[in-house]
Formats: structure tokens, sequence, C-alpha cells
């Protein structure tokens, strides 16, 4: 016999709804009803109200992990750090960073310090200053490298076309520029081929192994306690030649199918596939009971003549919007992370923890589904997707 914890936030009206006793839930797996054998509300980590029909000891210790996935450091993120050090973080916490270059842990010690608060604090956004800065500076040049070609190629197809003056007029925006001098003694042909080569190690630079997400939701269910990962996540922005001016490479090369090969090729670029097993991460997230939160920092791309600001996350967003939506986090995108960030803190603080032993256990490594529901009420219910029984 096994028991299974699941965390479920009731909300109406955005509100969280504390007076649900043990009686008003209902709990399936794979769409068999379980028997629920306690329910506690939580608040932070203090049990504030329990109904047991069988006795459990609830860990409520907290562990947060707070990753930043950023290209750049700005002022709202050292907002969001203050709010999160002066207002939620609290001694006997576990805390984690993972920053673009390494993992950090909090000692235990720390908070514990005369005026601890502001040293952490300043140490905090110091760490992401430098770390987004040399974390992400391949990134970063490579982007650029791609901006200036870019730019470069849509300046000689368009020659004689609208010029930079009469298209920010015409926008209402106004227009950046890359610098680009030194690729125009390159031939076409030579600075296509530059560019989709730059293009090739922009992917490899963002992609997301499968394996390191597995072994991370490994290490993180045989932590005690609640898990609550943040993942502050800057949209990516990739400076592409506009559709337009590919089709006229390819009338101009019609003779050279090299080339033509090479602009087709750019055209796949610019649709894109999960590149991971998402059905799979979403399980092993939610066995390892922690919540996702996932945090997207949108922002205004730059406005560049004969370039295309175009936005290339949506792969990575639809696996870890589907991967906080199992583990019964919550999604915000926002310009303002220190908003979002505070919105989801105050969401995740409250909960109730149900637990049930299911029936006719077997160990068979298959996922098994759980869904949670109030009786005779029409409220947002928020929990983990499920477990592995293993």
């Amino acid at each position: 016999m096994i028991n299974v914890e699941v965390p479920v936030r009731v909300f109406k009206d955005g509100k969280f709804v504390d007076n649900l006793t043990i009686n008003d839930f209902q709990v399936f797996e794979n769409g068999i009803p379980q028997k629920i054998d306690a329910v506690y509300l939580v608040k932070n980590r203090t049990i504030e109200r329990s109904e047991e029909r069988k006795r459990f000891v609830p860990q409520t210790s907290r562990t947060f992990f707070l990753f930043f996935e950023i290209s750049e450091y700005f002022q709202k993120l050292g907002e969001a750090i203050e709010y999160f050090v002066n207002n939620v973080i609290l001694p006997g916490d576990n805390l984690f960073v993972i920053t673009p270059r390494k993992m950090y842990k909090l000692k235990q010690k720390a908070l514990t310090m005369t005026a601890a608060k502001e040293e952490l604090e300043n140490q905090f956004k110091r760490i992401l200053r430098k770390d987004a800065a040399i974390g992400n500076s391949e990134y970063r040049s490579t982007l650029k490298e791609i901006g200036s070609l870019a730019s470069t190629l849509s300046k000689s197809i368009e020659t004689g076309n609208v010029d930079p003056a009469e298209r920010q007029e015409i926008t209402g925006r106004k227009l950046d520029s890359y610098e680009s001098e030194q690729y125009e003694a390159m031939n076409l042909d030579e600075q296509l081929v530059l560019y989709a080569s730059l293009l090739d190690r922009l992917e490899i630079l963002r992609t997301v192994e499968q394996m390191i997400l597995l072994d991370f939701a490994k290490f993180l269910k045989y932590k005690d306690g609640q898990k609550h990962v943040f993942l502050f996540y800057q949209k990516e922005y990739i400076p592409q030649i506009e559709p337009r001016v590919l089709n006229q490479f390819i009338g101009l090369y019609e003779d050279r199918p090299d080339i033509a090969q090479i602009v087709a090729g750019l055209f796949d670029f610019y649709k894109r596939d999960i590149s991971f097993d998402v059905d799979r991460v979403k399980q092993v997230y939610a066995d390892s009971s922690v919540s996702i939160h996932f945090l997207i920092i949108s922002e205004i791309p730059r406005a560049v003549f004969g370039v295309r600001m175009q936005e290339h996350s949506e792969d990575i967003y639809n696996a870890f919007r589907q991967m906080a939506e199992a583990t019964g986090g919550f999604i915000e995108s926002s310009s303002n992370p220190a908003f979002s960030f505070q919105r989801a803190l105050q969401a995740s603080e409250s909960y109730y923890l149900l637990y049930y032993s299911p029936k006719n256990y077997k160990q068979d490594e298959k996922f098994k589904e759980i869904e949670v529901q109030v009786k005779d009420k029409n409220y947002k219910i928020i929990h983990r997707l499920g477990y592995i029984a293993n």
C-alpha cells in the first residue's frame, strides 16, 4: 500500500477558497473514485486546519528553485529579487538559484545573520548580473552577427526600394540598425552561406536537452517538503531576413541550385518543432510533486530596416507551458517580471494537501492520472497531473 499526496489549489474569481472540508473533495485515479484519507489546509509552512480519517505527517518545508533563462539583466529582475528576499523567503527555507552559468545553493545560516537580507539581496543581484553577461555572451554575439548579416542581405537586395527614412515614417516606429560594414565586402552567396551557418550555431546554443530535464525531475522528486520552481524565461527574438527578400534571392540565383537549397533551408528554420518528448517530461515532473511556475518575460522587439524580429520561443514556450500545467503551477506573461513573480508567489502560498491510498495499486511503472473535483461547485482547481507507479 502507498499513500499519494496531492497539493491542490482552489480558486473562485481569482481568490483562494479556504473553507473547503474533506467532504467537499472528490479524487479520481484513472477515472476510478478514491477514498480521501486526510485533507490539510496549508498557508506557507503552517497547517491551519486538518481533517483526518488516517493520520499523516505532512512535510510543509519549502524549497525554492529560481531559474533565470535570460540573455541580459535589467531593473525589473532586480525588483523581483527584492520582493522575494524581503517578503517571501524565511529562515528554514531552502533556495537554489540557477543562472545561465551555474547553480547556487543558499546556506541555511545566511538568513539568521544580522542584516542578512540586505546582503543576500545585493549578492543575488550581483551574481545574476554577472552570470547573465558571461553565461550568454556567445548567444548574444551570435544574435548580433545574424542581425548584421540579415540587415546587409536585405539592403543589398532592396537597393532602390523604400529607403529607411520612408519606412520609418510608414511604420511610425524609430528604426534601429546593426553594424554591417564587415560583411559588405563579401559576395551575396558568401553572405547567405555564413548566415545559414550562424543560424545553425544558434540552434546548438539554444537546444534544450531532454536528458537534462529528466535528471532534474529525478533530483526534485527526492527533495522533502513542498518544492516550487519559478522559471523566468526571456522571449527570444531572432533577426531574420524577410520572406519576400528570400524569395528575391531564389529568383536571383535560380541557376545556382546550391544557393536555392540554402534559401529553402532558411524557410525550414523559421518553422520550429519541439525537440523532445513533452508527454514524457510532463509525466516525470508531475511524478516529482513539484510546482513549476512559468514566468515569460515579454518585450517589444527592435525595429530594424529590412529585418523581421521574429519571436522564436514557440517550441520551448509550448513545452514549459505544458510542464507548468502538469504540475499544478502557474503561467504568467508580462514585460514586468517583478509583477508576474509576485502574483505567482501569492497564488501558490495557500493550498490543500490531499492524501489517498490507491485502490488495487500495482507497481507497474505506468503513469496514473489524478483528477480532483469539488462537489457541486464551479471552481478553478489546480493540481498535479498524476504519478508514476514505481
